[in-house]
């Protein structure tokens, strides 16, 4: 995404399954490259990790 990823748009590389198509390359962008995903950011399911990463990109709204 050239201009950014705005919040509550679904990344353009993400995959069926909400793989990251470029996970490893170079080009990948840094702010992906330095996320570290924790428990209290996964919790036990996927639908907690999508409504806490929905919260994190609402409360870093510019």
């Amino acid at each position: 995404m050239p201009h950014g990823k705005p919040a509550g748009v679904r990344c353009v590389q993400l995959t069926a399954d909400n793989r990251c198509a470029i996970f490893g390359h170079p080009d990948r962008p840094a702010v992906c490259n330095r996320l570290q995903a924790n428990q209290e950011m996964c919790g036990d399911t996927a639908a907690y990790a999508l409504i806490y990463l929905a919260e994190l990109e609402v409360a870093t709204r510019p």
